[in-house]
């Protein structure tokens, strides 16, 4: 889970409003204060944390509840609406022909960042090409070109050339219009001054760029603020990614950082590798970081671990309402999820805040059991497979000797297998959890499919 330190403290805060018996002004102050600390904790900036705080006690103290809501729900629901509206309105990013600046201090992820663009605008079918315009760090033309080659896409590199702006307009000159996507990455320092400011200004005069992508270390600090407006001035940042949020970060400087700008936070990075980076969604991300969950982004992210194998989500689907449960079942549930990314980003989307509550070690030692669970399926034959009941001690041996374990762990993944089994029997009895499944999966009127 992103921002694991600042989820639980908020989390925290939120719990006193869940546990008590009524909600008065004087809880209502008390959780307001703890909210405060945990912010400032995080590194947002002090007066917008003021500013936050003030509105949500006004908001819980005069406001009434919707109908049907308690007291409690009320105010939980207006923290969450107040971290959002922090964070700033939802922005897609457009799928069209466009040029995309890429700016941020040295260090911050920007290069990298380049790559993951290119990789997000590939994945949606459209023609991408890169200008290595930083003449400051020799590296970072060689590293760009590198993320080039992984993602298939043509970069434009003059190396020896200082001359930043004239790399930019050949660049231009030998893309346009036969590429859809345009990124420039530009160079960074490791503080803004006047030179950086001035060749920022003169790329952007040269390239016209349709986006203007402030790139941020998720823990840029106090710092956050002040260098996003600096960045804002010379370019008019239009988005603002924040990366490195798969760590503890505080990342309350990113926050500072997007208020400053009044530019949306578009995409954030949540890994190293170039397939780890989402776009970002403020009701989603804070839903995420109070515990609530994010469903949505669970289907999807399930949804692109079956992209291209036609009818594999409808028909576990199917398996799921009417009961049925083989092993074969349990394989294929076991591969989508090692394909949905890192089980704790996975845990992170549930409500509960379950990625935050497990500790590292104990969500790899699940992994690791996981992976065990399927080289031992792969040991057994397809009728074992598909009916679990005839798996008796002589077979358990035989299973065990070919997946080189021990006959209590074949044991221990039947054990497993029953308890899953179980829990599918609970839901296929549960008409109301059905009928959400069928609205998410989009199977139309909410009953059994086919049935």
């Amino acid at each position: 889970m992103v921002l694991d330190n600042l989820g639980e403290s908020l989390r925290g805060a939120l719990k006193k409003i869940a546990n008590a018996g009524f909600v008065d002004p004087a809880l209502i102050k008390d959780v307001t204060r703890d909210i405060q600390r945990a912010l400032i904790q995080s590194d947002v900036n002090v007066k917008l944390v003021l500013e936050l705080s003030k509105r949500i006690e006004k908001r819980a103290l005069e406001e009434k509840p919707a109908a049907g809501a308690s007291n409690r729900e009320h105010v939980i629901r207006i923290v969450h609406d107040e971290l959002v509206r922090l964070l700033g309105p939802q922005r897609e990013v457009q799928l069209k022909k466009q040029t995309i600046m890429m700016v941020g201090l040295y260090g911050q992820g920007k290069t990298t960042t380049t790559g993951k663009l290119a990789k997000y605008f590939t994945t949606k079918g459209l023609k991408v090409a890169l200008i290595a315009a930083d003449v400051h760090r020799p590296a970072a033309m060689d590293q760009l070109e590198q993320l080039a080659k992984q993602v298939n896409v043509p970069v434009h590199i003059e190396r020896g050339e200082k001359d930043a702006v004239k790399i930019v307009r050949n660049g231009l000159a030998e893309f346009r219009p036969r590429y859809d996507i345009i990124i420039v990455d530009t160079a960074g320092r490791h503080k803004l001054d006047d030179d950086l400011i001035e060749e920022m200004k003169e790329i952007f005069k040269a390239a016209q760029p349709d986006e203007k992508f402030l790139v941020i270390d998720a823990a840029v600090g106090q710092q956050g603020g002040p260098q996003a407006k600096a960045f804002h001035d010379a370019v008019q940042v239009t988005g603002v990614i924040v990366t490195k949020l798969d760590g503890t970060a505080k990342g309350g400087g990113a926050m500072s950082a997007v208020a400053a700008t009044q530019a949306p936070i578009v995409f954030i990075g949540t890994g190293e590798h170039l397939d780890e980076m989402e776009k970002f969604d403020a009701t989603r991300f804070i839903s995420r970081l109070l515990g609530m969950g994010d469903l949505q982004s669970l289907l999807e992210k399930a949804q692109e671990a079956v992209e291209g194998e036609e009818g594999d989500a409808e028909a576990m689907a199917r398996k799921i309402m009417t009961g049925k449960f083989t092993l074969n079942d349990m394989y294929a549930q076991m591969e989508m999820l090692g394909k949905m990314g890192p089980l704790k980003k996975v845990l992170g989307m549930l409500p509960g805040g379950m990625g935050a509550k497990m500790k590292d070690a104990d969500i790899e030692k699940q992994q690791v059991q996981l992976k065990r669970f399927r080289v031992m399926m792969d040991s057994m034959t397809e009728e074992e497979l598909e009916n679990p009941g005839l798996i008796k001690s002589s077979r358990i041996n035989r299973i065990a000797r070919g997946a080189g374990v021990e006959p209590k762990d074949v044991k221990e993944l039947i054990n497993y297998y029953n308890k899953s089994k179980a829990m599918m029997k609970q839901f296929a009895g549960n008409r109301r959890m059905q009928k959400k499944l069928m609205q998410q999966l989009d199977f139309g009127g909410g009953g059994f499919p086919g049935g």
